[in-house]
């Protein structure tokens, strides 16, 4: 079996409220956690506020399902002047069965801001 790839940066628990008409998590649910969980690695990274300006890919491998526990993973693939691309990887663990999946996984782009929302120079970047 694979493991996660990157840093644990969010780990939350699949709710009913979050289900879509299927019974299972809704996908937009899946997708803001994997934006709070790259918004998080990115100002680490930054030192500053960041904005989403893209997600480059995302895939969908298997169905998140009530109960299950979510655990967004990033990992920092490029460092630009003002941006960092971040791949995260989203792996669940349900119960009774103690095995991990990866569920879903993609890129997403985040640019470092002011209070102005004006673009500014991550560190190191």
């Amino acid at each position: 079996m694979s493991a996660p790839r990157g840093e644990l940066s969010l780990r939350t628990l699949a709710m009913p409220a979050d289900t879509n008409p299927n019974g299972d998590i809704f996908g937009g649910w899946l997708l803001s956690q994997m934006d709070i969980a790259g918004g998080l690695a990115a100002k680490d990274c930054s030192g500053h506020r960041v904005a989403t300006v893209a997600i480059e890919s995302m895939c969908f491998h298997k169905p998140v399902k009530v109960g299950d526990v979510v655990c967004c993973h990033t990992e920092i693939i490029k460092i630009g002047r003002t941006s960092m691309r971040i791949k995260i990887e989203v792996w669940t663990k349900g119960y009774p069965c103690p095995d991990r999946f990866k569920v879903t996984e993609g890129i997403f782009t985040y640019v470092a801001i002011d209070d102005e929302g004006n673009a500014v120079p991550v560190k190191g970047g």
